[in-house]
This record gives structure tokens, C-alpha cells and sequence, in this order.
């Protein structure tokens, strides 16, 4: 499966029956997949239909679906249902009068109530619809996946460019951490100096402390580590599929091991500063891919 955005539109159209059926469907990002139906209550019935084809073609993203039917002949509109509109009124006065207040009726409240307008009245829609709405879900979902697919083409390339990005800075990085490597120990040689200075050390102490400055010392695991994962960043983009989530973890390692690099740069003059400027930047590309990569499924 290619690689896709969450966000997209499709709508589509048919005839039915006495009128014509439209079926909307506009996606945007989400870390689940979140089903929103818009239509009113004479479509209840082919609600669950509806979701269970949507989870079929759709795994991640905000899913906001607007069905209606327009019937023929009601080009102009429902119309006010004045029985309705004239009880409305008449019980809203005697309320009034009752509790002593002197308020005029609130006319958005009003047309809010189910069958207020003729043509908002709930008719039973034939069984035989339910097939029709299934067919036209999966026909806006494809079309969906189409322009997703697109727009998640171009979003790969970009995170593709970046990730090589992160992977020459951190070949730059390699090749400074050999230059600088007499540097980092020669900041190790004056620690431990430190250490055994006026003092009479326990040789196997010495043997730990020295361990562990030469492991705070030195950047190469995490040179690797960040290689490693740049390189299996490039694989997943190529390899398609629903890669937010597994995107997500492998950024998060990436900014680790540089959050790393940047800690153990301290002290070896002008190269540590390169160290700390290359990895910036790659911190920067990092957090570039997190927000594109936000928007992929």
C-alpha cells in the first residue's frame, strides 16, 4: 500500500428513487481513525453500514461524512410548519405569563425543534438504500485514497530529502569525532589527574571512573545509532504502508542520540563547536520530519 496524507475530500452523487442521494467525505489529521456523520435521523438506520465500510479503506484520521437526500420538487426549500410554529408560540406566552416574565420567544430555539419545517419531517427511507450509501462510501473513499496517496507521494519525497540531510551530517560528524578523538582524550587524562590528585584511590575505583569518563567522552555509539536509524527511516518511507506511528518511535530515537551528541561535545575547542552546530541542525531536520509526518496515516 502507498503511503498517504490524512487529509482529502470526495463527494459523490446518484440518483434515487424520487431524488438524488450526495455523500460527502473530508479527512484531516488524527492519531485514531474518528468517524463524524452528518445527516439527519431518517439516515440512522445505515449508520453502522456506513462506519463499517469507512474501517474497511480507512485506518487513521478525523472523518467528517455529510449525507442528504434531495428530494424532487423541493427545489425551494422546507417551508415553516405554522400548526407547530403557532403551538410554539402559544405555550412559550402562557409559560411567560406564568413565571412573570415578559421575554420575546427565541426564534433560533424555535426552529430548532424536529419538525419545525416541512421539509426537515423524517420520512422512513426505503431498506434498499442502505446498499446504495455503501456504494457510493466506497466510491468517496477511494476517491479519497487517490488524492491521499498524491498528497503523501510528494510529503515522502520531502522527508526523504531531509533524512538524507541527517544522514550527511551525521557522516560530517563521524569524520570530526576521528579528528577530535586525541581531544576527548586528553579532556579524559585531565579528569582523572583530577581524580588521583592529593588523594590515594582505590585502583579498582579508578578502573570505574575511568569507564565511565571515557564513555561520557566519547560519541561514536551514538553516531551509529543515529545512522542506523536514519537509514531505517529511508527503508519505511520506501517500503509504503501505514507508517505514522512506526515514524513517530524511530524520530523519537533520532532526537535522542543528538540530545546525546550534543551533551558529550563540551571541551575539545573549535571541533566540539562543529559537533554542536551539525547536530543542531540535524535536531532541526528532525522535528521538520515530526511535523510533516503528522500528517501521514
Amino acid at each position: 500500500m502507498k503511503i498517504r496524507s490524512m487529509t482529502g475530500f470526495a463527494r459523490v452523487r446518484r440518483s434515487f428513487g424520487d431524488g438524488e442521494l450526495s455523500l460527502g467525505v473530508k479527512a484531516v489529521n488524527h492519531r485514531g481513525l474518528d468517524l463524524h456523520f452528518h445527516m439527519s435521523g431518517e439516515f440512522d438506520p445505515f449508520e453502522a453500514a456506513l462506519r463499517s465500510a469507512a474501517k474497511k479503506m480507512v485506518t487513521r484520521g478525523h472523518l467528517d461524512i455529510r449525507v442528504h437526500f434531495a428530494r424532487a420538487g423541493a427545489e425551494g426549500g422546507p417551508t415553516l410548519n405554522t400548526t407547530l410554529f403557532k403551538a410554539y408560540l402559544n405555550a412559550y406566552h402562557q409559560a411567560a405569563q406564568l413565571a412573570g416574565m415578559e421575554e420575546d420567544p427565541n426564534l433560533s430555539n424555535a426552529f430548532r425543534i424536529p419538525g419545525m419545517f416541512e421539509g426537515d419531517r423524517q420520512a422512513e427511507l426505503p431498506a434498499t438504500m442502505e446498499a446504495d450509501l455503501v456504494s457510493m462510501m466506497n466510491e468517496a473513499l477511494e476517491e479519497l485514497n487517490r488524492f491521499r496517496e498524491r498528497e503523501g507521494a510528494e510529503t515522502c519525497v520531502t522527508l526523504l530529502e531531509r533524512n538524507a540531510a541527517i544522514q550527511e551530517a551525521a557522516a560530517k560528524i563521524a569524520e570530526i569525532r576521528s579528528r577530535a578523538t586525541p581531544l576527548y582524550q586528553s579532556r579524559l587524562r585531565e579528569r582523572l589527574g583530577e581524580l588521583l590528585a592529593g588523594s590515594n584511590i582505590d585502583p579498582q575505583r579508578l578502573a570505574q571512573e575511568a569507564a565511565i569518563l571515557a564513555d561520557r567522552s566519547d560519541i561514536g555509539e551514538e553516531i551509529t545509532r543515529l545512522g542506523i536509524h536514519a537509514t531505517q527511516l529511508t527503508n519505511l518511507l520506501n517500503t509504503g504502508g501505514e507508517v505514522g506511528k512506526k515514524l513517530d518511535f524511530l524520530l523519537q530515537e533520532m532526537n535522542r542520540e543528538t540530545n546525546t551528541i550534543l551533551s558529550k561535545s563540551n571541551g575539545i575547542g573549535e571541533l566540539g563547536l562543529t559537533i554542536t552546530e551539525l547536530a543542531l541542525g540535524v535536531k532541526s531536520e528532525v522535528e521538520r520530519i515530526r511535523e510533516q509526518s503528522l500528517n501521514l496515516e
